[in-house]
């Protein structure tokens, strides 16, 4: 029959009647939405917060580089974090996989027990019992480690479980240990196909040293709390703040959508038809030769 199709495997295809109402409360629903963005922009300019004193910090050198320098700081913190999660992660990973209950139940406990705390409830525990020990960079660093690397025991033990048994078996047959099918088989499979989840949590990593606020240490953050009881200025040191986390995280997210993709096309490489010759057919290349 011609014509488009009446429905889909969803939902009805709507008429007329329900595509000029969808028109309908989608127009009204964009111009609620500008008319709220209208009333806080008018908000905030009764309020002042877009004079000029309020911006000259973020065009002042001092400052800038005092931002800059609490950036490179965040950053530290994120590299450290995520570089020593991700081998947290994949020992833990490991050890609940483990056939000996002596290694698989203590792994158990650790990755639940850190997944469950609040980074933050470890950021005061540390602050207050070993800030002068560890130093306030470890206080925030330890507490990602443990949140982040547990996470990812989880994502690197569910990469190694989807892996096709079929794998396992095929070293098996061939004499590997369970640490030989490990480290040669399940685990490089698993790190290709869990990179992407990888990434994502390192933004995770990112965002969270922010809680270095509550200690404080001279992260980006704290420095931005500084400038705003100097300058009198929250929404404008917000706005800066959110504009470097939001470039950093679209930038990462971006790195692992890219990755997916790469990851994806492996194996997929189209191999290049060999050239026929003129009146031959396409199985009698080797009488042409």
């Amino acid at each position: 029959m011609g014509g488009s199709p009446m429905s889909s495997v969803l939902f009805d295809v709507p008429g007329p009647r329900a595509r000029s109402r969808h028109r309908a409360i989608g127009a009204v629903t964009a111009l609620v939405l500008v008319a709220v963005l209208a009333w806080a922009i008018w908000r905030l300019y009764e309020n002042n917060q877009f004079e000029y004193e309020k911006w000259e910090p973020f065009v002042t050198p001092a400052i800038v580089r005092d931002l800059f320098d609490g950036l490179l700081v965040t950053l530290k913190i994120a590299a450290v974090s995520i570089a020593l999660a991700i081998p947290f992660g994949m020992i833990f990973a490991v050890g609940r996989l483990s056939d000996h209950w002596i290694l698989k139940w203590p792994c158990f406990v650790v990755v639940e027990f850190f997944r469950a705390v609040p980074v933050l409830m470890m950021v005061f525990f540390l602050s207050i019992k070993y800030a002068t020990e560890i130093g306030k960079f470890w206080v925030i660093a330890i507490p990602l480690i443990l949140y982040n690397g547990s996470v990812l025991a989880e994502v690197f033990r569910a990469g190694i479980l989807a892996v096709p048994k079929g794998q396992s078996e095929a070293g098996s047959s061939i004499g590997l240990r369970k640490y030989q099918l490990m480290t040669i088989i399940l685990i490089p499979q698993a790190v290709t196909a869990m990179l992407p989840a990888i990434i994502s949590q390192c933004v995770v990593a990112l965002k969270d040293t922010a809680l270095a606020f509550v200690i404080p240490y001279d992260e980006i953050v704290s420095v931005g709390n500084d400038i705003r009881n100097e300058f009198h200025n929250s929404f404008a040191t917000a706005i800066v703040l959110a504009v470097v986390f939001i470039i950093i995280d679209y930038s990462l997210s971006r790195l692992a959508i890219w990755v997916e993709r790469r990851v994806a096309r492996r194996g997929r490489t189209a191999v290049k038809q060999p050239p026929t010759v003129p009146g031959v057919g396409v199985g009698d290349e080797s009488i042409a030769g």
